[in-house]
Protein backbone atom coordinates (compact mmCIF):
# COMPACT_ATOMS: atom_id res chain seq x y z
CA UNK A 1 0.00 0.00 0.00
CA UNK A 2 1.23 3.39 -0.75
CA UNK A 3 1.36 6.65 1.84
CA UNK A 4 1.52 9.97 1.59
CA UNK A 5 3.75 11.91 4.14
CA UNK A 6 3.20 15.37 5.00
CA UNK A 7 5.85 17.56 5.58
CA UNK A 8 6.91 21.38 5.99
CA UNK A 9 10.54 22.70 6.50
CA UNK A 10 11.16 18.85 6.66
CA UNK A 11 9.26 18.52 9.85
CA UNK A 12 6.37 15.47 9.33
CA UNK A 13 3.09 16.69 10.21
CA UNK A 14 0.95 13.49 9.58
CA UNK A 15 0.86 10.62 7.16
CA UNK A 16 -2.39 9.14 4.86
CA UNK A 17 -2.21 5.56 3.21
CA UNK A 18 -3.56 5.34 0.46
CA UNK A 19 -6.53 2.80 0.33
CA UNK A 20 -8.99 4.80 -1.60
CA UNK A 21 -9.28 5.41 -5.39
CA UNK A 22 -9.23 9.19 -5.20
CA UNK A 23 -7.92 11.26 -2.70
CA UNK A 24 -7.87 15.53 -3.16
CA UNK A 25 -5.40 17.79 -1.44
CA UNK A 26 -6.52 21.66 -0.58
CA UNK A 27 -7.44 24.12 1.88
CA UNK A 28 -10.81 23.81 2.06
CA UNK A 29 -12.49 21.09 4.50
CA UNK A 30 -13.85 18.77 2.47
CA UNK A 31 -10.24 17.43 1.19
CA UNK A 32 -9.33 14.33 2.26
CA UNK A 33 -5.59 15.66 2.64
CA UNK A 34 -6.35 19.33 4.09
CA UNK A 35 -3.34 22.09 3.92
CA UNK A 36 -5.16 25.06 6.10
CA UNK A 37 -2.40 27.64 4.42
CA UNK A 38 -3.27 30.63 2.22
CA UNK A 39 -0.61 29.34 -0.39
CA UNK A 40 -3.06 25.96 -0.94
CA UNK A 41 -5.85 26.85 -3.51
CA UNK A 42 -9.57 25.89 -1.87
CA UNK A 43 -9.39 22.30 -4.02
CA UNK A 44 -5.61 22.18 -5.59
CA UNK A 45 -4.74 18.52 -6.38
CA UNK A 46 -6.00 15.25 -7.29
CA UNK A 47 -4.40 11.95 -6.76
CA UNK A 48 -6.33 8.86 -8.57
CA UNK A 49 -5.34 4.88 -7.76
CA UNK A 50 -6.04 2.70 -10.54
CA UNK A 51 -4.97 -0.83 -9.39
CA UNK A 52 -0.77 -0.27 -8.30
CA UNK A 53 -0.51 2.38 -10.02
CA UNK A 54 -1.08 6.42 -8.14
CA UNK A 55 -1.94 10.07 -10.63
CA UNK A 56 -1.72 13.35 -9.68
CA UNK A 57 -3.34 15.81 -11.42
CA UNK A 58 -2.93 19.83 -10.94
CA UNK A 59 -6.98 20.98 -10.45
CA UNK A 60 -6.30 24.44 -11.99
CA UNK A 61 -4.55 25.67 -8.60
CA UNK A 62 -3.44 29.19 -8.64
CA UNK A 63 0.53 28.15 -7.43
CA UNK A 64 0.82 24.97 -9.16
CA UNK A 65 1.80 21.35 -8.10
CA UNK A 66 4.96 20.57 -8.36
CA UNK A 67 6.85 16.82 -8.61
CA UNK A 68 10.52 17.07 -7.43
CA UNK A 69 10.72 20.37 -8.41
CA UNK A 70 8.75 20.18 -11.88
CA UNK A 71 5.55 22.02 -12.27
CA UNK A 72 3.13 19.37 -13.63
CA UNK A 73 -0.33 18.91 -14.88
CA UNK A 74 -0.32 15.37 -14.58
CA UNK A 75 1.83 12.91 -13.34
CA UNK A 76 2.59 9.27 -12.96
CA UNK A 77 3.63 8.77 -9.44
CA UNK A 78 6.80 6.93 -8.20
CA UNK A 79 8.18 5.60 -5.15
CA UNK A 80 9.98 8.41 -3.22
CA UNK A 81 8.37 11.30 -5.78
CA UNK A 82 7.91 14.52 -3.75
CA UNK A 83 5.07 16.42 -4.24
CA UNK A 84 4.83 20.53 -3.30
CA UNK A 85 1.75 22.09 -3.07
CA UNK A 86 2.26 25.36 -1.57
CA UNK A 87 4.98 25.80 0.53
CA UNK A 88 4.38 22.03 1.47
CA UNK A 89 5.86 18.71 0.62
CA UNK A 90 3.96 15.62 0.23
CA UNK A 91 6.35 12.55 -0.06
CA UNK A 92 4.77 9.35 -1.68
CA UNK A 93 6.14 5.85 -0.44
CA UNK A 94 5.32 2.67 -1.86
CA UNK A 95 5.66 0.14 1.36
CA UNK A 96 7.94 -2.84 0.97
CA UNK A 97 4.72 -5.60 0.45
CA UNK A 98 4.45 -4.18 -3.57
CA UNK A 99 8.91 -4.26 -3.66
CA UNK A 100 8.33 -7.87 -2.57
CA UNK A 101 5.57 -9.14 -5.38
CA UNK A 102 7.74 -7.73 -7.95
CA UNK A 103 10.76 -9.72 -6.55
CA UNK A 104 8.81 -12.73 -6.32
CA UNK A 105 7.25 -11.78 -10.24
CA UNK A 106 10.62 -11.43 -11.64
CA UNK A 107 13.58 -11.86 -9.55
CA UNK A 108 13.76 -15.91 -10.16
CA UNK A 109 15.11 -17.79 -6.79
CA UNK A 110 17.90 -20.54 -6.55
CA UNK A 111 15.47 -23.06 -5.86
CA UNK A 112 13.15 -22.26 -9.34
CA UNK A 113 16.12 -21.53 -11.53
CA UNK A 114 17.09 -23.99 -14.70
CA UNK A 115 20.10 -25.10 -13.32
CA UNK A 116 22.50 -26.57 -16.39
CA UNK A 117 20.99 -23.13 -18.48
CA UNK A 118 22.31 -20.71 -16.17
CA UNK A 119 25.77 -22.23 -15.23
CA UNK A 120 26.16 -22.15 -19.07
CA UNK A 121 25.04 -18.75 -19.27
CA UNK A 122 27.39 -17.59 -15.71
CA UNK A 123 30.14 -19.57 -18.11
CA UNK A 124 29.62 -17.27 -21.06
CA UNK A 125 29.83 -14.27 -18.91
CA UNK A 126 33.12 -15.70 -17.05
CA UNK A 127 34.51 -16.17 -20.59
CA UNK A 128 33.68 -12.56 -21.88
CA UNK A 129 35.00 -10.69 -18.46
CA UNK A 130 38.31 -12.88 -18.91
CA UNK A 131 38.57 -12.17 -22.52
CA UNK A 132 38.12 -8.56 -22.13
CA UNK A 133 40.92 -8.32 -18.92
CA UNK A 134 43.19 -9.84 -21.18
CA UNK A 135 42.79 -7.79 -24.03
CA UNK A 136 42.61 -4.75 -22.23
CA UNK A 137 43.98 -4.90 -18.97
CA UNK A 138 45.48 -1.72 -18.54
CA UNK A 139 42.12 -0.28 -18.93
CA UNK A 140 40.01 -2.69 -16.42
CA UNK A 141 42.90 -1.21 -13.99
CA UNK A 142 42.18 2.14 -14.83
CA UNK A 143 38.33 1.69 -13.93
CA UNK A 144 38.97 -0.91 -11.65
CA UNK A 145 38.07 1.77 -8.87
CA UNK A 146 34.37 2.50 -10.59
CA UNK A 147 34.10 -1.05 -11.63
CA UNK A 148 33.65 -2.40 -8.21
CA UNK A 149 30.57 0.07 -7.23
CA UNK A 150 27.22 -1.69 -6.53
CA UNK A 151 24.39 -1.52 -9.16
CA UNK A 152 20.85 -2.07 -9.63
CA UNK A 153 18.04 -1.62 -11.93
CA UNK A 154 14.99 0.05 -11.46
CA UNK A 155 11.70 -0.59 -13.22
CA UNK A 156 10.96 1.80 -15.85
CA UNK A 157 7.44 0.33 -17.16
CA UNK A 158 3.95 -1.29 -15.74
CA UNK A 159 2.62 -1.90 -12.57
CA UNK A 160 6.17 -2.16 -10.90
CA UNK A 161 7.43 0.93 -12.39
CA UNK A 162 9.98 2.46 -9.82
CA UNK A 163 11.11 -0.78 -7.98
CA UNK A 164 14.33 -1.36 -7.41
CA UNK A 165 16.20 -4.52 -7.33
CA UNK A 166 20.60 -4.42 -5.99
CA UNK A 167 22.45 -6.46 -7.74
CA UNK A 168 24.78 -7.41 -4.51
CA UNK A 169 25.18 -11.04 -5.62
CA UNK A 170 27.67 -12.42 -7.86
CA UNK A 171 24.60 -14.20 -10.05
CA UNK A 172 20.72 -12.38 -10.14
CA UNK A 173 18.55 -14.35 -12.47
CA UNK A 174 15.70 -12.32 -13.63
CA UNK A 175 12.54 -13.12 -15.86
CA UNK A 176 9.53 -15.64 -16.09
CA UNK A 177 10.27 -19.02 -16.81
CA UNK A 178 8.76 -20.40 -20.07
CA UNK A 179 8.49 -16.71 -21.74
CA UNK A 180 12.44 -14.98 -21.28
CA UNK A 181 15.13 -15.32 -18.67
CA UNK A 182 18.18 -13.70 -18.42
CA UNK A 183 21.49 -13.61 -15.62
CA UNK A 184 23.52 -10.82 -14.62
CA UNK A 185 26.63 -11.78 -13.13
CA UNK A 186 28.84 -8.91 -11.43
CA UNK A 187 32.41 -9.66 -12.48
CA UNK A 188 35.69 -8.59 -11.30
CA UNK A 189 35.74 -5.20 -13.66
CA UNK A 190 31.98 -5.20 -14.80
CA UNK A 191 28.35 -6.50 -14.80
CA UNK A 192 27.17 -8.45 -18.00
CA UNK A 193 24.06 -9.88 -18.66
CA UNK A 194 23.68 -13.21 -20.37
CA UNK A 195 20.49 -14.72 -21.97
CA UNK A 196 19.60 -18.25 -20.07
CA UNK A 197 16.08 -19.53 -21.53
CA UNK A 198 13.06 -18.28 -23.37
CA UNK A 199 9.13 -19.58 -24.97
CA UNK A 200 10.84 -19.05 -28.15
CA UNK A 201 13.78 -19.86 -30.25
CA UNK A 202 15.99 -16.79 -30.41
CA UNK A 203 13.89 -14.86 -28.37
CA UNK A 204 16.80 -12.59 -26.85
CA UNK A 205 16.22 -10.03 -24.14
CA UNK A 206 17.15 -6.18 -25.67
CA UNK A 207 19.57 -4.03 -24.65
CA UNK A 208 19.49 -0.69 -25.65
CA UNK A 209 16.32 -1.99 -27.91
CA UNK A 210 19.04 -4.58 -30.00
CA UNK A 211 18.59 -8.43 -28.95
CA UNK A 212 21.48 -9.22 -26.65
CA UNK A 213 22.22 -12.60 -28.84
CA UNK A 214 23.72 -15.74 -27.09
CA UNK A 215 26.68 -13.97 -26.14
CA UNK A 216 27.33 -12.32 -22.76
CA UNK A 217 27.22 -8.60 -23.29
CA UNK A 218 28.75 -5.84 -20.81
CA UNK A 219 26.38 -3.69 -19.04
CA UNK A 220 26.86 0.27 -18.78
CA UNK A 221 25.80 3.06 -16.43
CA UNK A 222 22.26 3.86 -17.72
CA UNK A 223 21.41 1.04 -20.53
CA UNK A 224 18.33 -0.14 -20.71
CA UNK A 225 17.28 -3.91 -20.52
CA UNK A 226 13.85 -5.32 -21.94
CA UNK A 227 13.02 -8.50 -20.02
CA UNK A 228 9.89 -10.50 -20.39
CA UNK A 229 7.68 -7.18 -21.37
CA UNK A 230 9.21 -5.41 -18.69
CA UNK A 231 11.74 -2.68 -19.55
CA UNK A 232 14.44 -1.88 -16.39
CA UNK A 233 17.47 0.83 -16.14
CA UNK A 234 20.85 0.01 -15.07
CA UNK A 235 22.12 2.10 -12.61
CA UNK A 236 25.81 1.99 -11.38
CA UNK A 237 24.93 3.57 -7.50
Amino acid sequence: MARLVLSLDGQVMAEYNMNKERYTIGRLPDNDIRIDNAAVSGHHSLIINILNDSFLEDLNSTNGTYVNGKLIKKHALQHGDVITVGHHQLRFVEDDEQQDEFEKTMVIQPSARPVEKVRTAAAAAEQAGGSASATGRSRALAEGAAALKRAKLQVLSGAFAGREVELSKALTTLGRPGVQVAAITRRAEAYYIVHVDSGKVDDYPLLNGTPIGAQATRLSDNDVIQLAGVKMGFFVN
